[in-house]
């Protein structure tokens, strides 16, 4: 079995904030989990570098549009090299097999008789990268970032999206989890029963973009382009065999604004070029600021290497999928990020291993004893772990972060409760030599199974649990089988695990020591702008 999953490509307008932070360690989260499981795995990440905010922007610095994006597609690589991210390819829109790419998928479309040659006239906001009605304007602006719309009159090439509405309504029927949350499958079966309008591919007032093979004279519609990379990232021109092995996997993590762009565009796309569609799209809710999605355009945007030098990063990568269910919508705060830092990381977890680790140390030499036949204590822990494993398996596999999560703390709660009731400074106070080993045996080994669980979300800790059980690295989870495998092990002490962390200054209800930028949003749209699709 393989693995494949993508990420959204990321318009590098500047430099990333938590909201693009969130769905690539969401993507990580899923890809780290699957190696532990010894699945090949490809992981796909990158930037959509193409249309006319980037042309404008170029222009504005005296730069070419490749030396712009040059620049900016680096401050990705770097923020999500802070951010632990372990992906397997970043790809970027001006890269040439993308390039080859979309040329050969719009030949293929034309070929079957998809694609013609019209005018399109209406009201076009360049931060969307997407036109408007006049009904979705306030004051003449677009609602999302507050700055006037232009009138755009161009001669453009379509794609017969109308054709496809018969069987993408089909293809929903027979494909119930095509699109996850469920909530969001229903909400793109509505909108397609509805009608659907073609879709205007191509762009001939700026140069900006991927030349059309049939005609120079218009550059490829930047969502069209983008959609692409998750075809070319895994070598469909190029790499023919991997594709065929990968795709048949794919799972798609898309912020939920850009939903029907995947679940409508993207698969009718596909069908047109004789390509399955994928095998899943998931789209995630947002994490919000004063009842507002992050936004550079609004100030508000938090940069992760704010959090990171702050909180930490194995922290900030826990709190994203503990506070909320992945599919809703989260608030974010830094409030709660400081109590569940200290109350589950430091006091829970963290003091699990410091403890463990210096009763080994001081009981035992350092040296993980044998374990003795266990009552029922032991039995539940033995239990218990095994268990765990099953549920983290079942949640990542339905990408329910949160309740893995959920599953893991139970068992950090269980042995911490196990250790409390078995006292071995009791047991060493009454040298019962026979019940101590056993006890410290058992929470050596529930350690080795926790190295592994917390891995995928907080890769630096699993392996420092790892380390500190007596392990060069994290175990695979098909070695989690509850035994004797760290028995003769030398444990190794350390400093606390997660640090205490001082809680940040609340002004009201709201917090606000994050990073006010003057940045612009990224080129994902809302629900608003996907209806004039």
């Amino acid at each position: 079995m393989k693995t494949y999953v993508t990420t959204p490509i990321y318009y590098p307008n500047d430099v990333p904030h938590i909201g693009t932070a969130y769905p690539t360690v969401a993507a990580d989260v899923i890809a780290r989990w699957s190696r532990l499981g010894g699945r090949e795995t490809f992981f796909l990440t990158g930037t959509d570098e193409h249309g006319k905010k980037i042309e404008n922007a170029a222009l504005n610095r005296g730069l070419t549009p490749q030396q712009l994006v040059d620049e900016l597609s680096t401050a990705f690589v770097s923020s999500f090299r802070e951010l632990d991210v372990a992906y397997d390819r970043f790809i970027r829109t001006t890269d040439e097999d993308h390039v080859r790419l979309v040329q050969e998928i719009l030949l293929r479309c034309r070929e079957r008789g998809d694609i013609y040659k019209g005018v399109y006239e209406g009201l076009y906001c360049v931060e969307c990268e997407a036109y408007y009605s006049a009904e979705d304007l306030e004051n003449g602006c677009c609602s999302l970032h507050i700055k006037p719309v232009e009138l755009l009159r161009e001669d453009s090439y379509y794609f017969r999206l109308s054709n496809y509405r018969e069987w993408l309504l089909q293809y929903y029927e027979e494909h119930p989890n095509f699109i996850l949350p469920q909530s969001r499958h229903k909400e793109v079966v509505r909108f397609v029963s509805a009608g659907l309008d073609d879709l205007c591919i191509s762009r001939s007032s700026f140069k900006w973009g991927i030349p059309f093979p049939f005609d120079t004279d218009h550059i490829t519609y930047v969502w069209f382009d983008a959609l692409l990379n998750y075809i070319t990232g895994i070598g469909f021109l190029d790499q023919p065999t991997q594709f065929e092995e990968f795709w048949p996997e794919v799972t798609h993590i898309i912020g939920k604004d850009i939903l029907r762009f995947h679940g409508v565009i993207w698969p009718a796309i596909l069908k047109s070029a004789g390509i399955p569609p994928p095998k899943r799209i998931f789209a995630h809710g947002f994490w919000m600021i004063n009842g507002h999605k992050f936004s550079k355009s609004l100030g508000n945007s938090i940069l992760p290497n704010y959090l990171i030098s702050r909180y930490g990063l194995d922290p900030l990568r826990y709190y994203l999928f503990r506070e909320c269910p992945f599919g809703e919508d989260g608030n974010f705060s830094e409030a709660n990020l400081v109590r569940r830092n200290n109350n589950e990381l430091a006091k829970g977890l963290g003091n699990l291993v410091q403890r463990v680790i210096t009763m080994i140390v001081k009981y035992r030499e350092g040296i993980v004893p044998v374990s003795g036949i266990g009552e029922e204590p032991e039995l539940e822990i033995e239990k218990a772990a095994d268990s765990v494993v099953i549920e983290v398996s079942a949640a990542l596999a339905n990408l329910a972060l949160n309740k893995a999560l959920e599953a893991v703390w139970g068992y950090v709660t269980r042995l911490n409760i196990y250790a409390n009731t078995r006292q071995p400074w009791i047991l060493a106070k009454h040298e019962d030599s026979a019940s101590l080993d056993t006890t410290l045996a058992h929470l050596a080994e529930g350690l080795r199974f926790l190295s592994t669980l917390i891995s995928p979300f907080m890769p630096a800790s699993g392996a420092a649990i790892a380390v500190r059980v007596g392990l060069e690295d994290v175990p695979q989870i098909g070695d989690l089988i509850w035994g004797g495998s760290l028995t003769g092990k030398r444990v190794e002490g350390g400093p606390a695990l997660f640090k205490m962390l001082d809680a940040p200054v609340e002004y009201g209800s709201e917090l606000l020591s994050f990073e006010s930028t003057q940045l612009v949003e990224p080129a994902n749209i809302s629900q608003e702008m996907a209806n004039r699709m």
